[in-house]
């Protein structure tokens, strides 16, 4: 694996927090890493800032890379994959982290025996806390799961899963984030409301969010008994509890996940012209 170029393509948040995760992990080398941007300053900045080469040009990377990342934005992938497929070999591996494109879509424009792989994190890859599935194409083999799975695992936690979950993927752990800063910022308000200072009521629901999932990740108990922990007879957790169940807390996240696991349904429909 050390001895394996790794290439992302399109370095924007994402490709970048893959970049660093990289690099922060033993087995990250500057020497193996390259990169892409097409804006001439946002290159030099980060070739600055990761002493790796940074091109101006997708094919330069496509050229040079054994494990080529495309992190590029959904919208701008074929073409990008267009652009890039006569530069493409069969010992490469390519990794797709844009959302809605089919592993045998991606197969279909690059038209050759090239394995894929895609990708789902989440934007907590910035601070090295991505969830991440992988799904594999029809040539990638288990040497490339593997493979897939190392990268990623330098940016968070690692699942594989057949392709057709995806969309409830992005329903849930790839859209989570959100329900979580919703919650952090509502949790906040009301520290407010009850006569807390803003910046003590944030910290506290910040601590107390990690200190919760710490709990859940270490203790490996199902979280109904972790919350029948906290909820003494007659106590102030059991009043909030039922105020929760009352306003339909779980419904309404579980009504979250569904739809936002439709529309990855919708937009991937729509970008393999299924619609």
């Amino acid at each position: 694996m050390t001895a394996r170029r790794i290439g992302v393509i399109g370095a924007g948040n994402m490709g970048t927090a893959l970049l660093r995760g990289i690099l922060a992990s033993e087995w990250g080398t500057k020497t193996r890493l390259i990169a892409s941007h097409p804006k001439k300053s946002k290159a030099a900045a980060l070739a600055r800032e990761l002493g790796i080469r940074v091109f101006g040009q997708n094919i330069e990377v496509a050229l040079k890379a054994d494990v080529l990342i495309l992190g590029v934005k959904p919208q701008i992938l074929e073409p990008v994959l267009t652009e890039i497929k006569s530069a493409l070999r069969r010992d490469q591996l390519v990794i797709s982290i844009a959302a809605g494109f089919p592993t045998a879509h991606i197969e279909t424009v690059l038209a050759a025996s090239v394995p894929v792989i895609r990708a789902m994190p989440n934007v907590a890859a910035v601070v090295r806390l991505s969830a991440t599935v992988l799904c594999l194409g029809r040539h990638a083999k288990s040497a490339h799961a593997a493979e897939a799975r190392r990268i990623f695992e330098s940016i968070g936690t690692v699942v594989e899963l057949p392709e057709y979950q995806l969309d409830a993927v992005t329903g849930l752990s790839g859209t989570g984030p959100m329900y979580i800063f919703q919650i952090i910022e509502g949790l906040s308000d009301a520290g407010v409301r009850v006569g807390l200072s803003r910046d003590v009521s944030t910290a506290l629901t910040i601590q107390t969010v990690l200190g919760a999932a710490k709990m859940a990740e270490v203790l490996k108990t199902h979280p109904g008994i972790l919350k029948d922990l906290v909820t003494s007879p007659g106590g102030t957790a059991i009043a909030a509890l039922h105020s929760l169940e009352r306003n339909r807390l779980r419904a309404i996240l579980m009504d979250a996940v569904e739809v936002a696991t439709a529309r990855s349904k919708e937009l991937g429909l729509a970008r393999s012209g299924k619609t």
